[in-house]
């Protein structure tokens, strides 16, 4: 498990050994089975974690129980509701397991003593927040600019092999369609 931690924090900026056994020491190990939530909406988170093996989605559900997934996130990447742990608020989203998964679980607030001790962690911070935009930018560009179709191709090239371990249903949901549409996209797709 650390091994890869290290591994995925290592190409996104150079951590020095003490400060990765630093941080080692902060992840805890945690399982969650598929459906579990690592973080519910309404709850005011204090963790992020790194997802070491499974995949995550991130969704919305507003009062008739529809449900809007708003991202995908598999091994080697970090999960939180970020804006909603900085602010010390609830969390607008759920972020579920799709696949019993493994992560390692990280306090915020003791990653904040880190944060303070060592310039790593603020471009490691930088880094994988300038990811977020940039999937966040590409996500409203799609949604206003592309066609159905466009945005399923664009799933399929961002998450590779994903199609095959998320059920239609969410997938649609991700794309903003229905089911029955995305239904006819992959079969316009085959001939």
């Amino acid at each position: 498990m650390f091994d890869q931690l290290k591994q995925t924090l290592g190409g996104i900026v150079a951590i020095p050994d003490k400060q990765m056994e630093a941080f080692a020491k902060i992840a805890k190990p945690r399982d969650y089975k598929a459906g579990e939530c690592f973080i519910t909406e309404n709850e005011i988170p204090n963790k992020f974690a790194f997802n070491v093996n499974g995949l995550f989605r991130y969704y919305y559900a507003d009062q008739d129980g529809n449900e809007y997934t708003k991202g995908f996130f598999p091994e080697n990447t970090f999960i939180s509701s970020y804006s909603a742990m900085v602010q010390k608020r609830e969390s607008y989203f759920r972020i579920e397991a799709l696949e019993n998964s493994s992560v390692l679980i990280v306090n915020y607030l003791e990653f904040m003593k880190l944060f303070s001790e060592h310039e790593c962690w603020k471009l490691f911070l930088i880094k994988i927040l300038e990811l977020g935009y940039f999937i966040k930018e590409t996500r409203e560009r799609e949604f206003l600019l592309f066609d159905a179709m466009t945005r399923y191709k664009s799933f399929l090239s961002a998450y590779p092999g994903l199609e095959k371990r998320v059920k239609q249903h969410l997938i649609a949901s991700y794309i903003g369609i229905t089911p029955v549409a995305l239904s006819r996209i992959r079969n316009k797709m085959k001939t």
